[in-house]
Protein backbone atom coordinates (compact mmCIF):
# COMPACT_ATOMS: atom_id res chain seq x y z
CA UNK A 1 0.00 0.00 0.00
CA UNK A 2 1.28 3.24 -1.05
CA UNK A 3 0.08 4.90 2.12
CA UNK A 4 2.66 3.38 4.17
CA UNK A 5 5.86 5.23 3.28
CA UNK A 6 3.74 8.48 4.17
CA UNK A 7 2.66 7.28 7.23
CA UNK A 8 5.82 5.86 9.05
CA UNK A 9 7.39 9.44 7.32
CA UNK A 10 4.46 11.71 8.80
CA UNK A 11 5.23 9.59 12.65
CA UNK A 12 8.38 10.69 12.34
CA UNK A 13 8.19 14.10 11.45
CA UNK A 14 4.83 15.11 12.35
CA UNK A 15 3.76 13.43 15.57
CA UNK A 16 6.91 15.12 17.24
CA UNK A 17 8.95 17.61 16.16
CA UNK A 18 12.53 16.63 15.05
CA UNK A 19 15.96 17.78 15.43
CA UNK A 20 17.37 20.38 12.48
CA UNK A 21 19.44 17.56 11.49
CA UNK A 22 17.65 16.72 8.31
CA UNK A 23 18.98 18.00 5.12
CA UNK A 24 16.43 19.75 2.59
CA UNK A 25 16.57 17.36 -0.19
CA UNK A 26 13.60 19.06 -2.09
CA UNK A 27 10.74 17.35 -3.48
CA UNK A 28 11.27 13.86 -4.78
CA UNK A 29 8.80 11.16 -6.38
CA UNK A 30 5.27 11.55 -6.08
CA UNK A 31 3.55 12.85 -3.49
CA UNK A 32 0.31 12.06 -2.18
CA UNK A 33 -2.77 13.69 0.42
CA UNK A 34 -2.84 12.92 4.21
CA UNK A 35 -4.51 9.45 4.29
CA UNK A 36 -6.48 10.38 7.43
CA UNK A 37 -9.89 11.27 7.49
CA UNK A 38 -9.98 15.35 7.73
CA UNK A 39 -12.50 15.38 11.47
CA UNK A 40 -13.50 18.93 10.50
CA UNK A 41 -14.78 17.95 7.38
CA UNK A 42 -16.23 14.75 8.95
CA UNK A 43 -18.20 17.14 11.29
CA UNK A 44 -19.65 19.11 8.88
CA UNK A 45 -20.99 16.09 6.39
CA UNK A 46 -22.32 15.02 10.37
CA UNK A 47 -23.85 17.97 11.04
CA UNK A 48 -25.49 18.38 7.45
CA UNK A 49 -26.93 14.73 7.96
CA UNK A 50 -28.02 15.40 11.17
CA UNK A 51 -29.79 19.07 10.31
CA UNK A 52 -33.13 19.21 11.59
CA UNK A 53 -33.18 16.10 13.47
CA UNK A 54 -30.83 16.40 16.48
CA UNK A 55 -30.51 19.51 18.43
CA UNK A 56 -27.25 21.20 18.59
CA UNK A 57 -25.94 20.10 21.81
CA UNK A 58 -26.58 16.39 20.61
CA UNK A 59 -24.22 17.10 17.61
CA UNK A 60 -21.23 18.93 20.67
CA UNK A 61 -21.62 15.72 22.45
CA UNK A 62 -20.72 13.52 18.98
CA UNK A 63 -17.71 15.68 18.35
CA UNK A 64 -16.42 15.42 22.35
CA UNK A 65 -16.74 11.71 21.93
CA UNK A 66 -15.02 12.03 18.48
CA UNK A 67 -12.76 8.52 18.21
CA UNK A 68 -11.02 7.94 14.88
CA UNK A 69 -12.10 4.55 13.46
CA UNK A 70 -8.90 3.05 13.24
CA UNK A 71 -7.89 3.41 17.10
CA UNK A 72 -5.70 0.89 18.45
CA UNK A 73 -6.82 -0.43 21.82
CA UNK A 74 -4.05 -1.99 24.03
CA UNK A 75 -4.58 -4.43 27.09
CA UNK A 76 -2.67 -3.20 30.86
CA UNK A 77 0.81 -4.34 30.72
CA UNK A 78 1.29 -7.50 32.55
CA UNK A 79 5.41 -6.95 33.25
CA UNK A 80 7.80 -4.26 32.98
CA UNK A 81 9.67 -4.81 29.83
CA UNK A 82 11.47 -3.33 27.11
CA UNK A 83 12.45 -4.04 23.42
CA UNK A 84 14.06 -2.37 20.28
CA UNK A 85 12.36 -1.80 17.53
CA UNK A 86 13.70 -2.39 14.30
CA UNK A 87 12.50 0.68 11.96
CA UNK A 88 13.94 -0.78 8.47
CA UNK A 89 10.94 -0.38 6.02
CA UNK A 90 10.58 -2.22 2.07
CA UNK A 91 9.22 -0.26 -0.28
CA UNK A 92 6.12 -1.97 -1.79
CA UNK A 93 6.15 0.00 -5.57
CA UNK A 94 8.58 2.48 -7.37
CA UNK A 95 8.97 5.57 -5.68
CA UNK A 96 9.18 7.70 -9.08
CA UNK A 97 9.85 11.53 -9.79
CA UNK A 98 7.60 13.72 -11.67
CA UNK A 99 8.85 12.41 -14.80
CA UNK A 100 7.57 9.03 -13.90
CA UNK A 101 12.03 7.98 -13.82
CA UNK A 102 11.98 5.24 -10.63
CA UNK A 103 14.14 6.75 -8.21
CA UNK A 104 13.91 3.78 -5.69
CA UNK A 105 12.09 0.45 -6.51
CA UNK A 106 9.85 -1.95 -5.20
CA UNK A 107 11.87 -4.14 -2.27
CA UNK A 108 14.19 -0.98 -1.42
CA UNK A 109 15.11 -1.30 2.28
CA UNK A 110 15.54 2.20 4.12
CA UNK A 111 15.68 3.29 7.80
CA UNK A 112 14.05 6.91 8.23
CA UNK A 113 15.68 7.40 11.89
CA UNK A 114 19.32 7.11 9.83
CA UNK A 115 18.54 10.30 8.90
CA UNK A 116 16.36 11.97 12.06
CA UNK A 117 17.10 12.28 15.25
CA UNK A 118 13.59 12.97 17.21
CA UNK A 119 14.09 14.92 20.17
CA UNK A 120 10.62 13.44 22.23
CA UNK A 121 9.25 10.52 23.32
CA UNK A 122 6.09 9.11 22.81
CA UNK A 123 4.08 8.23 25.81
CA UNK A 124 1.02 5.77 25.40
CA UNK A 125 -1.92 5.00 28.59
CA UNK A 126 -5.55 3.89 27.98
CA UNK A 127 -7.48 6.82 29.34
CA UNK A 128 -10.48 4.96 30.49
CA UNK A 129 -8.22 3.36 32.93
CA UNK A 130 -7.60 5.49 36.00
CA UNK A 131 -4.53 4.09 37.85
CA UNK A 132 -2.59 4.72 34.57
CA UNK A 133 -4.36 8.18 33.92
CA UNK A 134 -2.45 8.50 37.93
CA UNK A 135 0.47 6.72 36.53
CA UNK A 136 0.98 9.22 34.36
CA UNK A 137 0.22 12.68 36.46
CA UNK A 138 2.71 11.22 38.97
CA UNK A 139 5.38 10.37 36.26
CA UNK A 140 8.07 13.11 35.00
CA UNK A 141 6.37 13.10 31.51
CA UNK A 142 3.53 14.97 32.96
CA UNK A 143 5.09 18.37 33.30
CA UNK A 144 7.81 17.45 29.56
CA UNK A 145 5.92 19.61 27.16
CA UNK A 146 8.57 17.79 24.79
CA UNK A 147 6.42 14.43 25.44
CA UNK A 148 3.80 13.41 23.09
CA UNK A 149 0.73 11.54 25.05
CA UNK A 150 -1.71 9.53 22.85
CA UNK A 151 -4.23 7.59 24.38
CA UNK A 152 -5.05 3.88 23.05
CA UNK A 153 -9.02 4.23 24.85
CA UNK A 154 -11.07 6.88 26.12
CA UNK A 155 -11.66 11.00 24.68
CA UNK A 156 -8.89 12.92 23.94
CA UNK A 157 -11.28 16.06 24.62
CA UNK A 158 -12.22 14.59 28.33
CA UNK A 159 -8.17 14.35 29.26
CA UNK A 160 -7.02 17.65 27.46
CA UNK A 161 -9.49 19.16 30.12
CA UNK A 162 -7.89 17.07 33.05
CA UNK A 163 -4.59 17.13 32.41
CA UNK A 164 -4.63 20.70 30.74
CA UNK A 165 -2.39 19.54 28.07
CA UNK A 166 -2.10 18.46 24.72
CA UNK A 167 -3.90 14.79 24.12
CA UNK A 168 -4.05 12.85 20.43
CA UNK A 169 -4.96 9.09 19.64
CA UNK A 170 -3.02 6.41 19.24
CA UNK A 171 -3.75 4.43 15.62
CA UNK A 172 -3.56 0.98 14.29
CA UNK A 173 -0.56 2.20 11.91
CA UNK A 174 1.61 3.63 14.53
CA UNK A 175 1.21 0.87 16.96
CA UNK A 176 2.04 -1.77 14.60
CA UNK A 177 4.87 0.14 13.66
CA UNK A 178 5.87 0.41 16.88
CA UNK A 179 5.02 -3.01 17.81
CA UNK A 180 2.95 -1.76 20.72
CA UNK A 181 1.31 -4.65 22.88
CA UNK A 182 0.45 -3.04 26.07
CA UNK A 183 0.10 0.37 28.40
CA UNK A 184 1.19 2.15 29.62
CA UNK A 185 4.08 2.34 27.76
CA UNK A 186 6.72 4.86 26.40
CA UNK A 187 8.90 4.94 22.79
CA UNK A 188 12.08 6.57 22.78
CA UNK A 189 14.20 7.11 19.77
CA UNK A 190 17.84 4.67 20.82
CA UNK A 191 20.13 5.11 18.03
CA UNK A 192 18.37 3.66 14.61
CA UNK A 193 15.33 2.27 16.38
CA UNK A 194 13.06 3.01 18.65
CA UNK A 195 12.93 1.47 22.44
CA UNK A 196 9.63 0.41 23.53
CA UNK A 197 9.46 0.43 27.40
CA UNK A 198 6.06 -1.28 28.94
CA UNK A 199 5.38 -0.38 33.08
CA UNK A 200 3.16 -2.63 35.21
CA UNK A 201 1.13 -0.85 37.36
CA UNK A 202 -0.78 -1.94 40.31
CA UNK A 203 -4.54 -1.40 40.57
CA UNK A 204 -5.75 0.78 43.45
CA UNK A 205 -7.60 -1.94 45.63
CA UNK A 206 -3.92 -3.96 44.97
CA UNK A 207 -2.47 -0.73 46.57
CA UNK A 208 -4.85 -0.92 49.56
CA UNK A 209 -4.79 -4.51 50.57
CA UNK A 210 -1.01 -4.27 50.75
Amino acid sequence: MKSRLINILLFLMVASPAKAEIKDLGIIGETYPIVEDDIVAELREQAQTLKGLAPSGDLMEQIRHYQPANLQALPRAADNRNFLVDMTYTLDHDLKDKNGKVIYPRGYTFNPLDRIRLSTSLVVIDGTDSDQVAWFKESPYMKNRRVKLLISGGYDSDLRRELKRPVFYLTKDIGTRLKLTAVPCVAVQKGNGMQVTEFFIQTNNNKKSQ
